[in-house]
């Protein structure tokens, strides 16, 4: 009998407002090897990191029983330009586990991608095709976030990546 290998991941990224003042993002993530979250609460409106939170139930990567430490590392940072490069500064240098890394910028994008919102609400029911690329244009960021705006999308077809 054939050796099938078989893979299979979930990811699932939500952000939510906890009251005026704080915003908690978190992402999950479950697949054959790994199966983990990644919580932080934002202050707003400075989006001051002010708890980070993570659990790694199980990873191929040894060093992920060191990650709620390391993540405590980004109290205080604020989310903004540049946050991919703080996490790998910060988190990156104390634990080779590329899961945290990504899941810790997913949870920071979340973040900023959930002031987009009130923007969305004002799309056109029409034409919203060049409503959206302006959108991407404006906000780069928004660049291969979510899968409407992800490379061989419609909605972002003929934009350059930034």
């Amino acid at each position: 009998m054939t050796n099938i290998l078989c893979f299979s991941r979930n990811r699932c990224t939500s952000v939510e407002q906890m009251d005026e003042n704080n915003i908690k993002s978190v992402c999950r993530l479950q697949d054959t090897l790994t199966e983990a979250f990644v919580e932080i609460i934002v202050k707003l409106p400075d989006l001051e990191i002010i708890s980070a939170n993570c659990e790694f139930t199980r990873s191929v990567y040894k060093n992920y029983f060191n990650a709620q430490k390391s993540l405590q590392k980004l109290l205080g940072i604020r989310i903004g330009a540049g946050v991919l490069k703080i996490i790998k500064g910060l988190v990156g240098e104390d634990i080779n586990c590329p899961e945290l890394i990504y899941m810790t910028e997913e949870v920071c994008h979340a973040v900023i991608l959930s002031f987009t919102k009130d923007t969305l609400d004002k799309a056109p029911l029409t034409d919203s095709k060049e409503f959206y690329q302006k959108m991407v244009k404006d906000n780069t960021r928004l660049y291969n976030r979510c899968a409407a705006f992800a490379p061989g999308s419609s909605l972002v077809e003929g934009l350059d990546p930034p």
